[in-house]
């Protein structure tokens, strides 16, 4: 045997070692049969013996079935190869190179209300993740840029490129200041403690534009006075300009109270109003205190505590419920009370087909178990259901109120109105008694006093068309 014929075998029999090794580490479908004439190649032996003609010969000796195994294989890789060119296609298509004034910008096409135009500092300081569609987009924009296309250097991202950014930022404000001095702002304060517990104030401009965020200052060393925020609010109004401000929006707290008088003194043209959720919120609280909500609104806690706490009695509800949880989340602490004892009315059937249930009863937390006394006596109470439809009726009419003050349209106009009508429906809702209606009209009376009838308040709901 020659040199070469010797290589020759060599070769065919790595190649043989080779092919069996891959159909001991693979799965595919094609390894299954052995085609003959096509090579290695497993795409074109599955088309082989699936007997797809176009680039391979029909394989004669195969089976039925195995020509339908290899045929689904082959098309449902072809389906896979069409989605991933598709789901490519439409990353692309997101993005778009715009020049203006020789300046790059990069515009993402979604489904935001408005143009999100990103400025050239955007492309260099997000975070990267190649799990994320947006890796895949700002791969492809840098791609647009062209061959030879250089990252900035250090002195142009803290030169040149950062001021650039700012007066675009300012650029994309000019609108909003118009707006401020057109039809006049709000300024609203937050202030907040992050996760290492130090305490920040923030300080937004609203209109009818949009909300901007003006300022932020760490205040952990500062005492929060009425004096210091009233300091730290007047530099703000300052800043976007006294005649452009209408009023200043805060919470309940007594320092802002104080805060309030302050700017009445110096700036008596200017309003200091509550925030209107956390006003009604302080209704929900008060209203609940009374003994009449409160012990219902306890127990329903305990039971949704003693319902989640325990993996049998969760998978229990949750059979009877056809998988619907009993707690929703809602805006404010008081109004996920409300939306519990809604949910559990809404249950109250399948709760207690639940709990008469031999599987509840055989459970270790069934009505023998010391646990297990109250929740069963709860959900099989008449006076506990009872109480939990009068809570809804009072509640109701308020929670309308705070989705209304809670939303993104304009609602002062709206609210001193939707709260006359919500005292109304609480008078129906007890029946016209007044020693049962008058403790809770007097809370949010005291609640709703000089904070949600200010003369602002008042004056838009005079020059609003929908009640006169």
């Amino acid at each position: 045997m020659s040199q070469s014929q010797n290589v020759s075998s060599a070769a065919s029999n790595a190649a043989t070692d080779n092919s069996a090794a891959l159909r001991r580490a693979s799965n595919d479908i094609g390894w299954e049969s052995q085609g003959t004439g096509q090579g290695r190649d497993i795409s074109r032996l599955k088309k082989h013996i699936a007997q797809i003609k176009g680039s391979v010969s029909s394989c004669l000796k195969t089976s039925k079935e195995d020509i339908a195994k290899c045929k689904a294989a082959v098309e449902e890789g072809s389906k896979k190869k069409k989605d991933k060119l598709q789901a490519a296609k439409e990353i692309r298509e997101e993005v778009t190179i715009i020049e203006e004034d020789g300046d790059e910008k990069v515009e993402l096409v979604g489904t935001r209300k408005r143009p999100h135009t990103l400025g050239p500092m955007d492309k260099y300081v997000s975070d990267i993740n190649p799990g994320k569609k947006m890796m895949g987009q700002q791969t492809i924009t840098v791609g647009q840029f062209g061959v030879g296309y250089q990252p900035p250097s250090q002195y142009k991202l803290r030169e040149p490129l950062l001021k650039a950014e700012v007066e675009r930022t300012k650029k994309c404000l000019k609108k909003q200041e118009q707006e401020w001095a057109s039809t006049g702002c709000s300024i609203m304060t937050d202030a907040w403690s992050d996760r290492k517990r130090r305490s920040i104030m923030n300080l937004c401009v609203n209109c009818k534009e949009w909300t901007t965020f003006l300022s932020s200052k760490e205040t952990s060393d500062e005492s929060h006075t009425g004096e210091y925020i009233f300091n730290y609010v007047d530099k703000c109004i300052e800043e976007v300009g006294p005649k452009n401000v209408v009023q200043v929006v805060t919470d309940n707290a007594s320092n802002n109270m104080a805060a309030a008088k302050l700017l009445k003194v110096k700036r008596p043209n200017i309003f200091w109003s509550s925030c209107a959720t956390h006003t009604i919120n302080l209704m929900f609280e008060g209203i609940g205190k009374l003994s009449k909500f409160k012990g219902v609104i306890e127990k329903a806690k305990a039971f949704t505590i003693f319902i989640y706490a325990h993996h049998t009695t969760l998978a229990l509800m949750r059979k009877a419920t056809k998988k619907r949880d009993i707690v929703r989340p809602g805006v404010t602490r008081f109004a996920t009370s409300f939306l519990t004892l809604q949910s559990l009315a809404e249950k109250k059937e399948a709760l207690k087909v639940m709990v008469i249930s031999d599987e509840w009863g055989k459970s270790k937390w069934g009505p023998s178990s010391t646990k297990g006394k109250t929740p069963y006596a709860t959900v099989l109470s008449i006076s506990f259901w009872n109480g939990v439809s009068l809570c809804l009726k009072v509640f109701a009419p308020l929670v309308k109120v705070l989705r209304l003050v809670d939303g993104d349209s304009p609602s002062m106009g709206f609210v001193y109105g939707e709260l006359q009508k919500a005292k109304q429906e609480i008078i129906e809702a007890c029946m016209s008694k007044e020693a049962q209606y008058k403790p809770i009209l007097d809370i949010i009376d005291t609640k709703s006093q000089g904070r949600l009838d200010s003369p602002l308040h008042l004056t838009a709901y005079l020059l609003n068309p929908f009640y006169f």
